[in-house]
């Protein structure tokens, strides 16, 4: 029934923590964006995943032409369209465990055909090589990104086991700054950390084509990409070397993914 939910239940909807590309910059507009989704549309929210991949592609398609701002400008509203899809489906209740599939394969893809067509479209302009190694090295550090992350929780479930008092709950998952700063930034839901995946594709994917200071800011982006992912494993070492030793069953369990 239209107009049978508000901004408030949109509100409700959103991550308790959340990248800060995504608090500041995408959220105000993706929330009155969902309320009019819920209230006025029958779009579900794989059909929202499957329009974000569709615009993703148009946005790949741009980079390889060369059209640089109209590219940044898809991917950005493929990636607000992608924020919208996770809050209709917590508001309706219509999530699937396919959605989720689906939602974490069509950002890879959209990842892997933005780099391409971005390395694509720069290399033949320029005839420099330097485009093709970066476009490669963006996506493979997505990739890794998002390879690693599964896989570090089920290290940390077969470390653990099942819960036991007194143990703690999980690794740290990376850097940190200040207390004072780390309370500032969750009272405004914002996760403190070096970089995410989220803000590496904003710099690589929107603020980089808009600025046309590709190189540079795609580079910075992606070093401290790598930098966050060798402190989180970092400090995941650390963490299985000082929490107690769990039951060879329970390691196993945990690894098979029961």
């Amino acid at each position: 029934m239209a107009g049978r939910y508000t901004l408030a239940d949109v509100l409700a909807t959103r991550k308790s923590r959340d990248s800060w590309w995504t608090v500041y910059l995408v959220d105000p507009l993706a929330c009155p964006v969902a309320l009019v989704v819920a209230n006025h549309t029958r779009w579900t929210p794989n059909g929202l995943t499957a329009g974000s991949l569709v615009l993703g592609m148009a946005s790949a398609v741009c980079f390889g032409l060369d059209q640089l701002v109209a590219g940044a400008a898809l991917f950005y509203v493929s990636f607000l369209l992608d924020c919208v899809d996770g809050k209709i489906a917590r508001l309706k209740g219509t999530g699937t465990p396919f959605g989720l599939w689906l939602d974490y394969v069509g950002d890879r893809i959209r990842v892997v055909c933005c780099a391409t067509g971005l390395a694509y479209g720069q290399f033949t302009l320029t005839h420099d090589v330097i485009y093709v190694v970066l476009g490669a090295v963006v996506a493979v550090l997505d990739l890794f990104r998002y390879v690693n992350a599964p896989q570090m929780k089920r290290v940390r479930g077969a470390i653990l086991g099942p819960p036991v008092p007194g143990r703690p709950a999980s690794p740290p998952e990376g850097p940190r700054f200040m207390p004072g700063l780390n309370g500032f930034l969750a009272r405004h839901r914002v996760r403190a950390h070096l970089i995410s995946g989220i803000e590496f594709h904003a710099a690589v994917f929107v603020v980089a084509p808009l600025t046309g200071v590709l190189l540079p800011i795609a580079a910075v982006a992606s070093v401290l990409l790598l930098a966050n992912e060798v402190f989180i494993v970092y400090r995941m070492w650390l963490f299985t070397r000082r929490v107690p030793a769990v039951p060879q069953e329970s390691r196993q369990h945990a690894l098979i993914g029961g």
